[in-house]
């Protein structure tokens, strides 16, 4: 995945951003002190806008949030101390830090990461923002999220107005569980008389195979 990231990215930077992040993931090999000062710098570096990936797990994605995950791939640490890391940036982060270590996760799950980043996306499925929300439910979470959790974020999106097509894996992972969760809120919406959104509607109807 980190490939796709890089490349979608590429597509994406104007060339002094590019100059910058290249610098900033080189400072990030030799030592990651450097990273607390660079990782929020992104945003104003190489910029904020879509990424615009046609690849499926990059859906929702942000060119800061692309940056980011290319700083943190350039972090010499692993499993424990990796996580570590992740964690203090997350916690000490703006909300635009905070999803980029959510969209980040899947990548760096390959550096022995495990389960020990699932803290931070049952902190992110806590609230409401819609940023956090879509990116805890990213294919780090297709891995590790335990069912009835992941079913519960599904959910959550449907009620914080997070597009069913940002949450990865749904097809793969959607159940009879969770498509009777859906008809429950489709009728209690109908019932309220609130329309029901489609991909809502399309979940709610899934059968078991």
């Amino acid at each position: 995945m980190l490939e796709d990231v890089s490349a979608a990215l590429s597509a994406r930077l104007d060339p002094a951003g590019a100059t910058w992040l290249a610098e900033a993931c080189d400072r990030v090999r030799e030592g990651r002190q450097a990273l607390g000062a660079l990782f929020p710098a992104v945003g104003r570096r190489c910029g904020r806008g879509p990424l615009g990936s046609p690849v499926a797990e990059l859906c929702g994605w942000t060119i800061d949030d692309a940056a980011r995950t290319m700083l943190l791939a350039a972090v010499p640490l692993d499993g424990d101390a990796l996580a570590g890391e992740i964690e203090a940036l997350y916690r000490h982060g703006d909300a635009n830090e905070r999803r980029g270590v959510l969209r980040a996760l899947a990548v760096l799950d390959g550096a022995g990461l495990g389960n020990r980043a699932l803290p931070l996306i049952r902190d992110a499925l806590r609230t409401n923002d819609t940023r956090l929300v879509a990116a805890a439910l990213g294919p780090y979470a297709v891995r590790h999220l335990e069912p009835a959790a992941w079913r519960q974020g599904v959910l959550k999106c449907a009620f914080v107005g997070v597009p069913l097509a940002e949450v990865a894996g749904l097809a793969e992972r959607a159940d009879t569980e969770l498509a009777r969760m859906f008809a429950d809120y489709a009728n209690e919406r109908e019932a309220a008389g609130r329309p029901v959104p489609e991909d809502v509607r399309l979940v709610a109807e899934r059968k078991e195979a």
